[in-house]
C-alpha cells in the first residue's frame, strides 16, 4: 500500500490530495482567511451564561459567538481561569506549572451559571469550525497536539493511545512519559510513539511546552478576543497526523514550502527525508496525478463504481443518505444473493472513501441491496469495519438493521467538502450538466454490459470531439477497451451529434439499448 501525499499551491489557497495506490482519499485546503481552525486557542470574553442549556456564549471574534456547553470546561476550569487572570494582569511569570497552586475542581453535574460570569476572561480551543449556520463550537480544556504527545495543562494524566494493543509497550511509554512530564501537565500518548526511544519523545514534549510558553507570553497584551495560540500550518499539521511508513512520495509544487515540508520531514522522520520532491513538469501537478479526473467524477449526487455499480448520495440538514445500486448487471454466473454481496462490499469501500473525501459527518444512513444470509450481513459489516479503520474522525457504524440498512455517525468538526461537479450545457440549453469528463466513464460502463451480451460486432457513433479523444494517441483508449475485452470497437464520428450524444449500433446497424 503506496501512500503519497501531492500539494498544489496558489497564492493564497493550498490545496493537499492523499493518494492510497493512486485513489484519491482525502482531499484538503488551506486557505489564509481562515481563522478558525480545529485546535487554535483564543483569549476570549464570556458574552452570557444560558442556564437553560447549561452552556455559555462567547465572543471569539466570528460573526457568531461561539457555544460553549458545561460539559466542555473540563474539571479545572477555576485553575485555568485564575492562571489566564493571573498571567494577563501580570502577577504570574511563571508558566510552568510546578509551583501554581491549583483550585478545587468544579462538580460533573454544575450548573454554568454558577462557574462563569459575563465579561469573565477565559482561554478556549476551537474544537469544532463554523459550520453552516452555526459559530464554532469551543473547549476550555485545552490541548496541545505534536508528533508522539498531546500536552494537556491543568491535568496529572498519562493516558495512552488505545490502539497501542501490546501492554508491555504501554507500560513501558507510561514510565517514560511520566519520568518527564512536569507537575501540571498531563499527556496523551499518540499511537505513533510506539516503540520511539525516550529521546524522541522529550524532544516533541520540550516543543510543545515552548508552544506553550510562548502563547502565555501573548496573554498580558492580548485584545479580547484574539488568537494566541494557531495550529501550525496545513501541511505540517496534515504530516503530524498521518504521516507514517507507507508514505511513498510528498510531492510539492512550490519551492518555499518544499523546503518547509523537507525540513519537517527531516525533523521527523530522518530516513524519509528523500521522498519529498519538487515538481517541475509544465502540466499542472493535479492533471499530471490524475486528481482532478478524480474530484470530478468522485463528487456530485451520482457516484460511479466498478462494474456498474453506483451510489446516490443525497445530503439533508439533519442527515446524509446514501443509496446502492447495482446497475444493469448480468446475474447468469452468480444468484441474486452473491451479486448482492459483491455489489454490497465493493459499495462499502467507495462509502469509506467518500465520507473521508468529502469529510461528511454526523448522521450517515446506507441503503444496501438486501441480503437473506446472516453470515453475508456480518461479512458485509465487518468489511465496512475494515475499510473505515484508518479513518482519523471519531466513527461508530451499527450492524445492519432487518431493513438492510446501516447507520454510521462520524465526528464532524469543520465543514463538509462540497465541490460543483456540473458544468454550462456545451450544447447551449442553458441549464447544467454532468462534466463532460464523465462521459468517457459512461461510455465504458455501457460498452463493457454490451459485451457481456455478447455481441460480435460494435460500432460506437459519437461527437467528432469525443471519438478523436478515444481513438488518439497511444495507448488510446480504445486500444485499453481492446486489450482487456479482446473485442474491438469501430468508433465513428458524427457531425451531427451534440457534444455528449452517442449510441452503439449492431453489425446489422440496429441500435443497441
Amino acid at each position: 500500500m503506496d501512500k503519497e501525499l501531492i500539494i498544489r499551491s496558489g497564492s493564497d489557497i493550498v490545496d493537499f490530495a492523499l493518494l492510497k495506490d493512486g485513489k484519491l482519499i482525502e482531499l484538503h485546503k488551506d486557505e489564509e482567511d481562515n481563522n478558525f481552525s480545529v485546535g487554535d486557542v483564543f483569549i476570549a470574553k464570556i458574552r452570557k451564561a444560558v442556564p437553560g442549556l447549561n452552556a455559555a456564549f462567547v465572543n471569539v471574534g466570528y460573526e457568531k459567538d461561539a457555544f460553549l456547553h458545561y460539559h466542555d470546561l473540563g474539571p479545572k476550569l477555576p485553575s485555568l481561569l485564575k492562571f489566564v487572570k493571573r498571567v494577563s494582569t501580570g502577577k504570574n511569570t511563571d508558566f510552568l506549572l510546578k509551583n501554581f497552586q491549583f483550585e478545587k475542581d468544579i462538580d460533573k453535574d454544575g450548573s454554568i451559571s454558577n462557574v462563569l460570569k459575563a465579561n469573565q476572561s477565559i482561554l478556549v480551543q476551537i474544537v469544532k469550525e463554523p459550520i453552516s449556520t452555526k459559530g464554532p463550537r469551543i473547549s476550555s480544556e485545552l490541548s496541545i497536539a505534536g508528533r508522539y504527545l498531546v500536552l494537556v495543562p491543568f491535568s496529572d494524566r498519562i493516558s495512552i493511545s488505545q490502539k497501542i494493543e501490546s501492554k508491555e509497550e504501554k507500560d513501558r511509554l507510561k514510565r517514560l512519559v511520566k519520568s518527564i512530564t512536569p507537575k501540571g501537565f498531563g499527556v496523551i500518548v499518540r499511537t505513533v510513539a510506539e516503540d520511539k526511544k525516550v529521546a524522541e519523545l522529550d524532544k516533541d514534549l520540550q516543543n510543545l511546552l515552548n508552544r506553550w510558553t510562548a502563547m502565555c507570553k501573548k496573554l498580558n497584551r492580548a485584545h479580547h478576543p484574539s488568537k494566541v495560540l494557531g495550529e501550525m500550518n496545513k501541511a505540517s499539521s496534515i504530516l503530524r497526523d498521518i504521516f507514517n511508513d507507507s508514505f511513498s512520495s510528498i510531492i510539492v509544487d512550490d519551492e518555499a514550502m518544499y523546503g518547509q515540508i523537507k525540513d519537517y520531514v527531516q525533523e521527523i522522520a530522518p530516513n524519509k527525508e528523500s521522498i519529498v520532491k519538487l515538481y517541475k513538469n509544465g502540466v499542472p501537478i493535479f492533471e499530471k496525478y490524475g486528481i482532478e479526473r478524480q474530484i470530478k467524477t468522485s463528487f456530485g449526487r451520482t457516484v460511479s463504481m466498478a462494474k456498474g455499480a453506483y451510489l446516490v448520495i443525497e445530503h439533508t440538514e439533519a442527515l446524509h443518505v446514501i443509496d446502492v445500486n447495482s446497475g444493469n448487471r448480468s446475474n447468469k454466473e452468480k444468484n441474486q444473493e452473491d451479486t448482492a454481496l459483491e455489489v454490497n462490499l465493493i459499495s462499502a469501500s467507495e462509502i469509506a472513501r467518500q465520507l473521508r473525501l468529502r469529510d461528511m459527518g454526523g448522521i450517515i444512513v446506507v441503503d444496501f441491496i438486501d441480503m437473506g444470509k446472516a453470515e453475508n450481513r456480518k461479512k458485509l459489516y465487518n468489511h465496512l469495519r475494515d475499510e473505515m479503520q484508518d479513518d482519523k474522525a471519531k466513527h461508530k457504524i451499527l450492524p445492519p438493521s432487518k431493513f438492510g440498512l446501516v447507520q454510521i455517525t462520524r465526528q464532524r468538526v469543520r465543514p463538509e467538502r462540497n465541490i460543483e461537479t456540473k458544468e454550462e450545457n456545451p450544447n447551449g440549453a442553458g441549464d447544467e450538466i454532468e462534466a463532460p469528463i464523465k462521459i468517457v466513464q459512461k461510455i465504458t460502463q455501457d460498452m463493457e454490459r454490451i459485451f457481456k451480451k455478447d455481441y460480435k460486432k460494435v460500432t460506437l457513433n459519437t461527437h467528432p470531439f469525443i471519438a478523436a479523444f478515444l481513438t488518439k494517441g497511444f495507448p488510446s483508449i480504445r486500444s485499453k477497451w481492446f486489450l482487456e475485452h479482446k473485442k474491438w470497437v469501430k468508433v465513428l464520428p458524427r457531425d451531427a451529434y451534440t457534444y455528449l450524444e452517442y449510441h452503439f449500433y449492431d453489425k446489422n446497424g440496429k441500435e443497441i439499448k
